[in-house]
């Protein structure tokens, strides 16, 4: 795509609240701060723990998206401690680490103030996390004064499966979103195998967010979670980001496979979301195959779950996997979702709270052999999704059945939102320039008129 004259950014009709709750969600992870420490602690000696019973899954396309488990079970507690979940075993231990990953929302409209620009950390300099974590701090607050000022990051997601990669104990796992064991093998991270040069702590280890790309069987970390035993669940992405960078080359990690390195690892590029960040990452050259755009909100912690704090866009020039296809590789000629039956018969999504889709039947229910819980497929027919305000009042759904394979989860509400949006009003990267250049011309009017004054 050639620079070119962009166009004005139109009022797009109100499907979500996306908006709203990225602003909830910045005011919640500055009221309920947890033990991030703990957290992590807990969540590395599961992953390796509970490596042992799990077969090796055999190599097959997954989407980053779509998590896959073996069987239906009875549902585990959304809140269940880390410390509970260490004794889960099979199925359920599955299921608890498909909910542990921080998954980004689908975008369904432009987060205002999508480029504005505030303290810009030197990446190249080292500089005391605590002196990071404190500055960004008194930056939060301050621009809390000035009004509810976002900004973001822009990175090109590799296509390939979705997992986290511990280190811990002389050996290294990483565990794909179902929470089945990817690879087990010895890494040049913190901890990450038995050698005789190995320094630090015993008790050190690693938690990283990555996407294994198969065809380069190289890791591209998206994210850092805790890196010797020092949590960032609490950190802002920026400093998280800052670290990320700072100290992954500096184990060897990035260097070529060796007899104590099985698989190389790889920082995926960062750019500040402006036009020529943004305008970078979708047309650049990456040495792996692009699966969408990632957007991060500077400020956002690392939540685990759904959270529109982080964003993932696509169209066809940027991803293989645009419009969602069926069992058979083919694009279905009506757009299908996949929700969760519950007691009441309500259809929800995997949000919390989920959404209401509709309600089966009793009678229906029964005849078919359906239980709460279980999956299913549905059409979204000619009556499409409707809404006010906003909100989902109605979809025109047709049952087309129970999942044969199931997954984890049901869609998220977002994610049926931008399939919807694709098929009938795609938000392109014009779209996304348009709002950059759009919220420029504002801070530059308003500049004007202080200066006026």
């Amino acid at each position: 795509m050639a620079p070119h004259e962009i166009r004005r950014p139109f009022k797009r009709p109100a499907i979500s609240d996306q908006h709203k709750r990225r602003e909830l969600s910045l005011l919640r992870q500055a009221q309920n701060r947890r033990d991030a420490q703990h957290h992590a602690r807990c969540l590395a000696s599961s992953v390796v723990s509970l490596q042992a019973p799990d077969p090796e899954p055999i190599s097959e396309p997954e989407t980053a998206d779509e998590p896959i488990v073996e069987s239906e079970s009875q549902s585990i507690p959304r809140d269940i401690d880390v410390r509970q979940a260490s004794k889960l075993k099979g199925y359920e231990a599955r299921r608890w680490f498909a909910r542990q990953l921080m998954l980004p929302e689908w975008m369904i409209d432009v987060p205002d103030r999508l480029s504005h620009d505030c303290v810009n950390y030197h990446m190249g300099i080292q500089i005391s996390p605590w002196f990071i974590w404190l500055l960004g701090i008194i930056t939060h607050a301050f621009q809390s004064k000035r009004g509810k000022e976002y900004t973001w990051y822009v990175l090109a997601r590799p296509s390939g499966k979705r997992c986290f990669v511990v280190s811990s104990g002389g050996t290294t796992v990483s565990r794909l979103r179902n929470g089945s064991v990817l690879h087990h093998f010895p890494s040049a991270l913190p901890n990450g195998a038995r050698t005789r040069d190995s320094s630090g702590s015993a008790q050190s280890y690693c938690i990283l967010d990555c996407i294994f790309h198969e065809l380069d069987q190289t890791y591209y970390v998206i994210d850092m979670v805790c890196w010797r035993g020092y949590s960032l669940y609490d950190c802002t992405a920026e400093f998280r980001f800052f670290w990320l960078n700072s100290k992954l080359a500096e184990t060897g990690a990035c260097d070529p496979p060796s007899p104590y390195h099985r698989y190389r690892f790889s920082a995926v590029p960062i750019y500040n979301c402006d036009q020529t960040g943004l305008y970078t990452v979708y047309t650049g050259a990456v040495p792996y195959v692009k699966d969408g755009l990632l957007f991060y909100n500077r400020h956002a912690h690392y939540q685990t779950g759904n959270t529109p704090l982080a964003l993932v866009w696509k169209d066809e020039n940027c991803s293989q996997y645009v419009i969602d296809t069926d069992s058979k590789g083919q694009v279905p000629s009506q757009q299908q979702v996949v929700l969760e039956l519950q007691d009441d018969g309500n259809l929800t999504t995997s949000d919390d709270p989920p959404v209401v889709f509709g309600c089966l039947d009793g009678d229906f229910i029964q005849k078919s052999g359906l239980h709460p819980g279980n999956l299913l497929r549905f059409a979204v027919s000619d009556g499409g999704l409707s809404f006010v305000d906003g909100k989902l009042e109605r979809a025109d759904l047709h049952y087309l059945g129970k999942l044969n394979r199931t997954r984890a989860f049901a869609d998220s509400y977002s994610k049926v939102m931008f399939q919807y949006s694709v098929r009938h009003s795609p938000l392109s990267i014009d779209d996304l320039l348009a709002s950059i250049t759009s919220t420029n011309d504002q801070e530059k009017k308003a500049r004007d008129v202080e200066m006026a004054g």
